[in-house]
């Protein structure tokens, strides 16, 4: 089996890598960091999502495992003492050929702008934001005009992402077995001139949205942790992607419940 390490940078980080190489060698794996079967991150979500970006273009070939460093992360559920054990399964699922892995669905991201189409795949969200004025958009769903936006921003998440902006958004958690995108409003205006849904919207895979922000409004673009400001900016739909998910490998089994209660909730059964 081939792997290779995402960190996040800070000495904890750093130190677990190595071990893991050295438990990695006793164990017969292989560092690779061009086709990895295994794409290890170790820090947090945020060091996943690097990796998921590393690795966007070959979605089909690699697996994700993380191991939190900090806080226990959403995405990271292995401890750090927990590597050993870890390393032992990868060998084992390795001489066995059987790799279990659970596949999440992403949003794919079309933007297009005065210079063509550029597409982007996020993991959690894609959000749209107004720079220095109220962002004016008006929003379609399959082609049909639904409203027209006011105010901070929309946020558009996956499954996964349901859990991280868009819950503080008010936005529903929606498990990852569901192939869908969530609509969720960032402080829209709503009074007696100006109107929209202001609720979550939850879009299956066979359905879009479509983003035409005014005319050469200048907006901030996030793609996950990835953020550019443009001002040619003329439609952005968003939708499921086609054929095209994210993988985990699952080496002991952890309910989605079970990571939201533990996440979110603490709760300990007495």
């Amino acid at each position: 089996m081939k792997y290779n390490v995402i960190h996040r940078g800070d000495e904890i980080s750093i130190d677990l890598m190595q071990r893991f190489h050295q438990l990695a060698g006793q164990h017969g794996l292989q560092l690779d960091e061009q086709s990895p079967d295994i794409v290890l991150s170790i820090g947090g979500d945020g060091t996943l999502l690097h990796a998921f970006h590393q690795y966007s273009a070959k979605l089909d070939d690699v697996a994700f495992v993380g191991i939190h460093t900090g806080r226990l992360g959403f995405f990271a559920d292995w401890k750090p003492d927990e590597v050993e054990h870890l390393a032992r399964l990868m060998h084992e699922s390795a001489a066995s050929g059987n790799l279990q892995v659970v596949k999440y669905p992403v949003v794919e991201i079309q933007i297009t702008t005065e210079s063509g189409i550029e597409t982007h795949l996020a993991l959690n969200e894609f959000t749209l934001k107004g720079v220095e004025v109220t962002l004016v958009a008006e929003l379609h769903i399959n082609d049909e005009p639904f409203e027209t936006f006011r105010g901070d921003g929309i946020c558009i998440s996956t499954p996964c992402g349901s859990t991280a902006y868009n819950k503080s958004l008010g936005g529903a958690i929606v498990h990852p077995s569901l192939d869908a995108i969530q609509i969720a409003e960032i402080a829209s205006i709503n009074n007696r001139v100006y109107r929209t849904l202001g609720s979550p919207v939850i879009l299956p895979k066979h359905h879009h949205c479509d983003i035409y922000p005014k005319a050469h409004q200048h907006v901030l673009l996030a793609v996950d942790h990835l953020n550019v400001q443009r001002s040619d900016v003329i439609s952005i739909r968003c939708l499921v992607a086609a054929g095209r998910k994210v993988r985990f490998a699952r080496f002991r089994p952890f309910p989605f419940w079970s990571r939201v209660r533990e996440a979110f909730i603490g709760y300990e059964p007495k």
